[in-house]
C-alpha cells in the first residue's frame, strides 16, 4: 500500500510516514535492539509504548513499506523485519541521535550508541546497514575483519549501564 503525500514536497511525504510520536521510536528498537516480536517491543520498550499503539504503528509501518510481517502460523510469534527503505534510514536517525545528544537532556546509557554512531560517521553506517541487509533480507554482509556494529553498540551500551550502576552504588 503506498500513501499519498499531501504534497509533492519530499520532506512533507517523509514526515507523513516517520513524523509521529512512535514510528521512529519502533524502527530504532528494531534497527538497534533487534526487537522483531510485538511482546518484545512493548516490554523492551524505554518510553513506554501501549499495544494498541505498537499495534497501529507496525500495522503503518508495514503498510509504507518500512517492515514487513512474517506470519508463521497458528501459535507461532508474527516476526517483523526491516526493508531497504528502513535500513536506509540509519544515517537519519544516526545524526537524529546527535542532534539529541547535543541539545537534549539524555542517559549515559542511552547516548552511547549515539556518539558511536556520530564518531564512525558514515562508513560505520555503511556497515551497520550491510549487517542489518543481512539480518533482516538475507543479503550476505561483506567481511570487514572489524567486530560487527551491532556487537560494538551492544558492548558499549552495556558498559555504559554498569557503570551508571557503579556510579549510583557509590552515589
Amino acid at each position: 500500500m503506498t500513501i499519498t503525500p499531501r504534497s509533492g514536497c519530499p520532506i512533507n511525504a517523509a514526515v507523513e510516514v516517520l513524523g509521529d510520536r512512535w514510528s521512529l521510536i519502533v524502527l530504532r528498537d528494531i534497527m538497534f535492539g533487534d526487537r522483531r516480536h510485538f511482546r518484545t517491543l512493548q516490554r523492551g520498550s524505554e518510553e513506554g509504548i501501549a499495544s494498541n499503539i505498537l499495534a497501529s504503528r507496525l500495522h503503518d509501518l508495514v503498510a509504507a513499506d518500512l517492515l514487513t510481517r512474517e506470519d508463521p502460523g497458528a501459535g507461532r510469534r508474527a516476526a517483523y523485519s526491516l526493508t531497504e527503505a528502513a535500513i536506509q534510514l540509519v544515517p537519519v536517525l544516526a545524526e537524529l541521535g546527535w542532534w539529541g545528544l547535543r541539545h537534549r537532556p539524555t542517559t549515559e546509557p542511552l547516548r552511547v550508541r549515539a556518539q558511536i554512531l556520530h564518531d564512525g560517521g558514515p562508513a560505520l553506517w555503511d556497515d551497520f546497514m550491510n549487517e542489518l541487509r543481512e539480518r533482516h533480507l538475507g543479503i550476505p554482509a561483506p567481511d570487514t575483519g572489524r567486530p560487527s556494529v551491532g556487537e560494538r553498540l551492544d558492548a558499549a551500551y552495556a558498559e555504559a549501564v554498569q557503570a551508571a550502576a557503579r556510579d549510583h552504588q557509590t552515589a
